[in-house]
């Protein structure tokens, strides 16, 4: 079965259960200052799980394109990846445990659905603590699954239970809505091709679901959304209770294809192969190649699904130009490791706009830009690693009587100018100290995954008072920029905190201090005005009819869908706002107080960044 088969099969079977099928969101969030990427399914889904009105309805699904760099550093092995698809189906207070579980067992194992083999299957649930029980239910649940099977749960044992690290979802902050959740298993154990295991493995006795050996593969994950999370740490009944599902596509196309790894795919031969020819090398000659391959590959995917974004942004030193810029560069360095000479990156990612064309025509929409933007970036590290070559060579009298290189100096020139080990020892004609470096790079890793969970942990945005109004003011900056500077500008960004807000637009100049001065005036204007709020359930083609913008229009006019359109004033005092908007905002604009810009300056090329807050 085909990764597009499968994505088919997936959203059809919940079609068919009445569930509205909806498109991907953007890879970059939308006023949400938790994530730099989308990481799941439920990110574009937030206001609704918190009790605003769909207008598809309450049961949703989709096929969410996601990315994911906590786990960098394990790209290369059999199932991590930096950019995904994520399956997903949604209650919005409608069905629960009993559905979910029960359409999860069917859609896995039924006739005509994926044929997974339900001997293969194990799950897990919340095993239960202080501040919520055990989830019996889930567990009753899933034995009399298996039980319709004919397979006794309990022997071999079936139904594992873990503690919250494992088996809980949530909250993100310190409040907010969270609960146990259940998740799905395959056993690769004597496949044909069975999944690689870590060093050590001893055998199935000291093995189970959730062991990180490789043996077990998670598909799905069914989240219940039930409890509350308060101020004082207590765990409350929530009233609207959700259902958040997630199966990984790679994954799943991994194990009913038979083959040992996400890699092995269709979805990664057209770039292995083109890494072949460019490299000269083979995929899978030995393990230094196929982990470098695998790497160039996965990076060069995320980017050009980073870059054909709708709110595509470009590689740079902050946010998620940062972690455009690194994956970019790390696959060069992997790339120039294969033996690729000159520039390659464009060459590969256009293998991926190619194999995905069907799927996301925002890819080919945005060809040139792609390649443009990673044939700038290869030029500007070619330019770096000149700059590492002089660092490098500065330390030659320094270490001249050394016996070795110090690994924390390697390390500064290979985190720095992507300046590889190799060629640190044959400039200074000396060995790193292999253990210092790998050293300085655990600590590094540690410091930037700590730091992206602290800042970047992902989960329900804040829906306080304070980023409500934030949220209004954006769409009032927006439609006050289009006064003043033209149509042309489009929302290219957005990062909501409590404190301040942040928007991305794209205009080729810097604003004058009159233009910002105007643009501040008119949203104070509208503030006074104490313009209404308010939004319509509308087809895509009735949006258009009515002036508004927004993103996605054309994915949903093909999936024939209704989106939220907010409009700020009415019939008498005019329309001064109208955009395609998930919400939620203030019913009046007065309740903003007032308005002004602190900072106007440029984003990336051809975009800029207001900086406001509130008073």
């Amino acid at each position: 079965m085909t990764a597009s088969e499968i994505r088919f099969k997936y959203l059809e079977f919940f079609r068919q259960r009445g569930h509205a099928v909806i498109p991907s969101a953007s890879l970059i969030p939308e006023n949400d200052p938790t994530v730099l990427f989308t990481t799941a399914g439920m990110h574009p889904l937030v206001p609704y799980l918190l009790g605003e009105p769909h207008p598809e309805g309450t049961r949703l699904a989709s096929s969410q394109k996601c990315i994911r760099t906590g786990d960098i550093d394990e790209v290369g092995d059999n199932r991590h990846l930096t950019f995904f698809e994520m399956l997903g189906n949604w209650s919005l207070g409608d069905y629960f445990k009993k559905e979910a579980i029960e359409w999860s067992f069917d859609l896995l194992t039924g006739k005509g659905q994926f044929g997974f083999d339900p001997l293969r299957l194990y799950v897990s649930v919340f095993e239960g603590d202080a501040d919520a029980p055990r989830d019996d239910e889930a567990a009753a649940i899933w034995t009399a699954q298996f039980k319709k099977a004919g397979i006794d749960a309990a022997s071999p044992r079936r139904v594992f239970t873990y503690p919250k690290s494992k088996n809980w979802w949530g909250p993100a902050g310190q409040t907010g809505p969270c609960g146990p959740d259940t998740e799905m298993f395959y056993d690769t154990l004597n496949l044909p091709s069975p999944t690689a295991h870590a060093p050590g493995w001893k055998g199935t006795e000291d093995c189970h679901p959730n062991c990180d050996c490789g043996r077990y593969v998670e598909i799905w994950n069914d989240v219940f959304m039930q409890y509350f999370k308060t101020a004082e740490g207590k765990f409350e009944p929530l009233k609207q209770k959700n259902v958040d599902t997630g199966m990984g596509l790679e994954r799943t196309a991994m194990i009913l294809q038979g083959v040992p790894t996400v890699f092995d795919t269709e979805l990664f031969a057209p770039l292995f192969a083109e890494i072949e020819r460019l490299s000269g090398r083979r995929y899978g000659e030995d393990a230094e190649t196929t982990r470098a391959m695998r790497i160039v590959a996965d990076h060069l995917k995320a980017a050009a699904f980073i870059l054909g974004d709708p709110r595509g942004v470009s590689p740079s030193n902050v946010d998620q130009g940062y972690i455009l810029r690194r994956l970019i560069r790390r696959a060069i360095r992997y790339g120039r490791q294969l033996g690729i000479q000159g520039f390659f990156t464009a060459a590969v990612a256009d293998k991926v706009v190619s194999l995905y064309a069907d799927v996301y025509p925002e890819l080919p929409k945005n060809r040139q830009r792609i390649a443009g933007e990673l044939n700038g970036e290869e030029e500007k590290f070619s330019k770096t690693l000149q700059h590492g070559l002089a660092e490098a060579s500065k330390l030659k009298d320094k270490y001249v009587r050394a016996v070795e290189i110090p690994g924390e100096t390697a390390f500064y020139l290979y985190e720095t100018f992507g300046f590889p080990v190799e060629l640190t020892e044959e400039v200074l004609g000396k060995k790193v100290n292999a253990a210092e470096f790998a050293v300085a790079q655990k600590k590094h890793q540690d410091d930037s995954r700590a730091g992206a969970e602290q800042k970047f942990s992902g989960g329900l945005a804040d829906h306080s008072d304070q980023v409500v109004k934030l949220h209004t003011a954006t769409h009032m900056l927006h439609a006050a920029l289009r006064q003043v500077l033209g149509t042309h500008v489009e929302q290219k960004g957005s990062n909501i905190t409590a404190e301040r807000l942040r928007f991305d637009f794209s205009h080729d100049k810097k604003m004058t201090p009159e233009e910002v001065k105007r643009t501040e005036e008119i949203v104070n204007d509208k503030i006074r005005a104490g313009l209404p709020v308010r939004f319509d359930m509308m087809t895509v083609d009735e949006a258009k009819q009515a002036g508004a913008i927004g993103l996605f229009e054309d994915k949903y006019a093909k999936l024939g869908g209704k989106v939220k359109v907010y409009t700020i004033g009415d019939e008498a005092a005019g329309i001064y706002s109208r955009e395609i908007c998930g919400g939620p905002h203030v019913e009046n604009t007065s309740a903003l107080h007032g308005f002004k810009i602190m900072k106007e300056e440029a984003s990336s090329a051809g975009v800029r960044r207001i900086k406001a807050v509130l008073v």
